[in-house]
């Protein structure tokens, strides 16, 4: 594989500028954060700068460290964290090894649910059962303060805070059940928003923010990109969405892979669902312009036709739709196997999905979701899932 990495290709270049905003979506899954920080390698190398990052649970923490780093150090940092997460199980992929992986693969995992992940949690001692009913101890397996102290050496809060980019994070109200979003433009960003983006139960306990109690956002929806939708509809922006789950997948052989495929639907972005949703919002927008056409001049300026006119408008939105579809033989396990070895072939995935992407001119092959709208696939399908999902680009 050969890529030229070394400027922004012209394509891409002209296309940029077009855009009042570059964001970029990552979604949770754990250890298969690891893509998505190579996704980011990738598109730095091309010069692709996003001045927006939407996140949660794992994408909320690769999120922190792309935006609280200055430019020349976010790969370098990320790369911090992932090496810390990975090092209790630090051995390499070799064909030697090739036979035993899955084996190998399972003993990392089995020994993050015994010791947990250096830098990021630990069990709890004394363990739930035996804490004091209502207490933060009682209401999780393991403790993620580690993880406070790993985001307070890796990440710059106070640039976080001067938003220079702009950082969203997905948690859920443990009580209400509502979805939130803790944004740098609207309030200060502290680790504690970094990790209820992450506290995904009942592994991890919920985290306290003036006086809520909050959840992994992934919990309620594993999407960010319904927030962006939602926040931005009138600025034109290209998206970087990166899903570690693949809603598409092979028929299961067996239990395991009964399990893994269910927590690929489970976790997955619906971009069907996203689709249909879009395409009847802007079907609605066009007959509202229309409709407000053919209003008469003299009620235009009457503050609900002003109002009505904002909402029918939205920005261009050129989607680039990344997902990671790489086989670690982890299994049903692979979003807490952290080994050394998986964590780098994931980190490649990413980043060869970029190059592969760039290399084959991925942004000629274009569906058009709805007027103004474009959705670029740079991951298609296998052959054989094409034949079972013919529908191509954001079919997953």
């Amino acid at each position: 594989m050969t890529a030229n990495t070394t400027a922004l290709p012209t394509q891409i270049a002209e296309n940029l500028g077009k855009f009042e905003h570059t964001v970029l979506v990552l979604q949770g899954g754990g250890a298969l954060g690891a893509y998505q920080a190579g996704v980011f390698t990738g598109i730095t190398e091309v010069g692709i700068v996003p001045d927006w990052i939407v996140g949660i649970s794992i994408g909320a923490i690769n999120a922190a460290l792309i935006a609280g780093n200055p430019p020349e150090r976010r790969v370098e940092r990320l790369r911090e964290f992932w090496d810390r997460a990975s090092a209790r199980t630090s051995f390499f992929s070799h064909p030697v090894y090739d036979a035993a992986r899955p084996w190998l693969n399972a003993w990392s995992a089995a020994s993050v649910v015994t010791l947990g992940v250096p830098g990021f949690f630990v069990p709890r001692m004394p363990p739930p059962f035996m804490a004091v009913q209502g207490g933060v101890g009682a209401l999780s397996f393991y403790d993620t303060q580690p993880l406070k102290s790993t985001l307070e050496e890796l990440v710059d809060f106070d640039l976080i805070n001067r938003q220079d980019v702009r950082l969203s994070l997905g948690a859920v109200n443990v009580c209400t059940g509502e979805s939130v979003y803790f944004d740098n433009i609207r309030m200060r960003i502290a680790p504690e928003h970094v990790m209820a983006s992450g506290a995904l139960p009942p592994g991890f306990p919920p985290v306290q923010i003036d006086g809520q109690w909050y959840w992994d956002g992934g919990i309620s929806s594993n999407t960010p990109m319904w927030y962006v939708v939602d926040e931005a509809y009138r600025e034109s922006a290209l998206v970087l969405q990166v899903d570690v789950f693949a809603g598409a997948g092979e028929l299961p052989k067996n239990l395991q892979e009964v399990q893994e495929r269910l927590k690929d639907i489970q976790y997955a972005s619906k971009t069907r669902f996203n689709a249909k949703h879009v395409r009847n919002t802007e079907e609605l927008r066009a007959a509202l312009r229309r409709l407000l056409e053919k209003i008469p001049d003299a009620l235009r300026t009457d503050p609900d036709v002003q109002r009505l006119t904002e909402v029918s408008t939205r920005g261009a939105v050129a989607l680039v739709h990344l997902t990671n579809r790489h086989d670690t033989r982890s299994s049903d396990f692979k979003d807490y196997e952290f080994s050394r070895a998986t964590i780098g072939e994931l980190w490649q995935g990413g980043l060869d999905d970029v190059r592969d992407g760039i290399a084959r001119q991925a942004w000629q092959d274009v569906v058009e979701l709805a007027q103004g709208i474009h959705v670029y696939e740079f991951t298609p399908l296998s052959p054989e899932a094409m034949k079972r999902h013919p529908s191509g680009p954001g079919s997953d």
